[in-house]
């Protein structure tokens, strides 16, 4: 059994009857009107503002999952509202459910990946480490997380972007040298592309900013319900959901049914 703690405490926030503080500043005058969300996000997360170069790669790569077209996550969550429109919450949430090592949650397999390699290495070798990263997913045959892309090939645009935000706000290191090295090694040894996708960017820009892996997916989480808002506002206001269980069973019955066997009544 866990020891119990002598006092409970959070360095998150607090509030009293007049005020309402958030890792040590005061909401009313110092965050609001002062401080995008992203800035606030990285508040809760690193305990400290960002500065000005760390604001302008944090938010970019928050910014990058909010919107990806009628992805899973979407479908999930306007199916969910079609069901429920009383709970846009649920919706959301359901969306949200689908962020895993294929989709949005990826870029934590991929800092994951990083952080493992280099954490603690000074000097480090970056084609052995890369070489030695390859083998070793390929020898478990495994796809490497932040690799390769089912629609953005040869390139996912988003990529060349988010380094270059990163390299001209001074935070491309060793993270980004190596993934790109790892997607290099990895192309040659399967003959074919394997582009960086946004998350394993994301993944390396996580790791120059020091973020730990264990919550780089909570970036994804934190843009895409942004997304799914926005979502479920449009399929209040043009629903599709409907359409898509409607075509969905008259394809089945097209290709299942009676008629498909010529053996119907």
């Amino acid at each position: 059994m866990a020891k119990r703690k002598e006092n409970l405490t959070s360095e998150i926030g607090w509030s009293t009857p007049d005020e309402i503080n958030v890792r040590g500043l005061d909401l009313p005058s110092e965050i609001l009107g002062e401080m995008n969300l992203g800035d606030l996000a990285f508040l809760l997360l690193k305990h400290r503002k960002p500065s000005p170069e760390e604001s302008r790669v944090f938010n970019a790569i928050v910014v990058t999952l909010v919107e990806h077209g009628l992805t899973p996550s979407a479908l999930v969550a306007r199916m969910t509202y079609l069901g429920a429109p009383e709970a846009l919450q649920a919706a959301v949430a359901a969306g949200l459910s689908g962020l895993g090592t294929v989709f949005v949650g990826s870029m934590e397999g991929a800092a994951k990946m990083l952080s493992e390699a280099l954490d603690g290495v000074t000097d480090p070798d970056l084609d052995a480490i890369a070489d030695r990263l390859v083998a070793d997913f390929a020898e478990r045959r495994q796809i490497i997380p932040g690799l390769g892309h089912p629609v953005h090939k040869p390139v996912d645009p988003r990529t060349p972007r988010l380094f270059e935000i990163a390299a001209e706000n001074g935070l491309s290191g060793d993270y980004i040298a190596l993934i790109q090295k790892v997607q290099e090694r990895a192309e040659a040894a399967r003959g074919k592309s394997l582009p960086i996708n946004a998350t394993g960017a994301i993944g390396a820009i996580s790791s120059e900013l020091g973020l730990p892996w264990h919550i780089v997916r909570g970036l994804g989480v934190m843009g895409r319900s942004i997304g799914l808002v926005g979502h479920v506002l449009e399929e209040r206001e043009n629903p599709i959901s409907a359409e898509i269980w409607l075509r969905a069973e008259e394809e089945i019955l097209k290709n299942n049914g009676p008629d498909a066997t010529g053996k119907g009544d």
